[in-house]
């Protein structure tokens, strides 16, 4: 499935490199009473909310790897890849709200700054190899995992994902005191 316009990669490097900054903000302004606060509409403190937005990119890379495994199978087998995982989505949001609540705990805001840093220089660096052919090999995905998980997605969105679901839950966090 090939692609009629190829993929804007400095775009996506640009939303990396706000993401990144913003990142370092948060942890830099963020006193440990802030990090402590419930966050809305989580049942995570904002430490553990920002680390699972760290984990949101660290993700992007087996998320490839599965494109680029699901990307070369007959579409059928994607799918019933997805609906497998779909059936799985209440252990999957125990473990994925467990995973920050216990990470949180020994992760501080340095190693989470230097974490994200890594993250973001190692996707760059992928996504510069890529060829448009494999920006436009996709897969199904498990929709009731993730609000921004598509039936469908290609390689190259999953490069846009983390940037989404970062955004998203930056909205939640609650670091300025605000309820």
């Amino acid at each position: 499935m090939a692609s009629v316009h190829p993929m804007d990669r400095q775009a996506v490097y640009d939303d990396f490199e706000r993401a990144r900054q913003t990142f370092h903000h948060l942890l830099e302004t963020a006193t440990a009473a802030n990090l402590g606060r419930a966050t809305r509409g989580t049942r995570w403190t904002n430490k553990e909310l920002l680390w699972h937005m760290l984990f949101g990119y660290m993700l992007v890379r087996v998320l490839l790897f599965l494109t680029r495994v699901f990307g070369r199978l007959p579409r059928g087998v994607g799918k019933a890849f997805a609906r497998v995982l779909n059936a799985a989505t209440v252990p999957f949001h125990f473990i994925n709200y467990l995973g920050p609540v216990g990470a949180a705990k020994v992760c501080g805001p340095r190693w989470m700054a230097s974490m994200f840093d890594d993250v973001i220089r190692s996707l760059r660096r992928r996504l510069a190899g890529e060829s448009e052919a494999d920006l436009a090999r996709g897969m199904h995905y498990p929709v009731r995992w993730d609000p921004f998980f598509r039936d469908f997605m290609t390689h190259g969105d999953i490069y846009r994902y983390p940037t989404q679901h970062f955004d998203f839950h930056r909205r939640q966090l609650t670091l300025d005191g605000g309820d």
